[in-house]
C-alpha cells in the first residue's frame, strides 16, 4: 500500500509564497507521475502542476509564472513552490502519485491566502 503525505500548507497574505511538500513510501515500484491539484470550497478538484519522472512539467494557466513543481526520484518526494499568492488561490492542495497506473492521493493540506 503506498502512503502519501503533504505538508506545508497555511494561511499567507497576498502576494506572498509557500512550499508544499509531498512524500510517497510503502511501495517497492517506481513512481511514475507525480502532481499536485486543489479544490475550492464547492468545486471540483483541478490540476495544478504534474511532473513526469523525467521532468517534464504540466501547469495549469492559471499558475503558469507563479507556481514550479520539482521531484527528487531518489527520496520519492515532490513540491510546489508557489508564489505571488493570490485569493483565488486558496484551496486544500492535494499531492497525486501514480505507482504502476493507480493514482494515490495525500489527505490534503489547506492553503490559504488573505489578508
Amino acid at each position: 500500500q503506498v502512503q502519501v503525505v503533504e505538508s506545508g500548507g497555511g494561511l499567507v497574505q497576498p502576494g506572498g509564497s509557500l512550499r508544499l511538500s509531498c512524500a510517497a513510501s510503502g511501495s517497492s515500484f517506481r513512481i511514475g507521475t507525480m502532481g499536485w491539484y486543489r479544490q475550492a470550497p464547492g468545486k471540483q478538484r483541478d490540476l495544478v502542476a504534474v511532473i513526469t519522472r523525467e521532468g517534464s512539467t504540466n501547469y495549469a494557466d492559471s499558475v503558469k509564472g507563479r507556481f514550479t513543481i520539482s521531484r527528487d526520484n531518489a527520496k520519492k518526494t515532490v513540491a510546489l513552490q508557489m508564489s505571488s499568492l493570490k485569493p483565488d488561490d486558496t484551496a486544500v492542495y492535494y499531492c497525486s502519485v501514480e505507482v504502476v497506473g493507480r493514482i494515490y492521493w495525500g489527505q490534503g493540506t489547506q492553503v490559504t491566502a488573505s489578508s
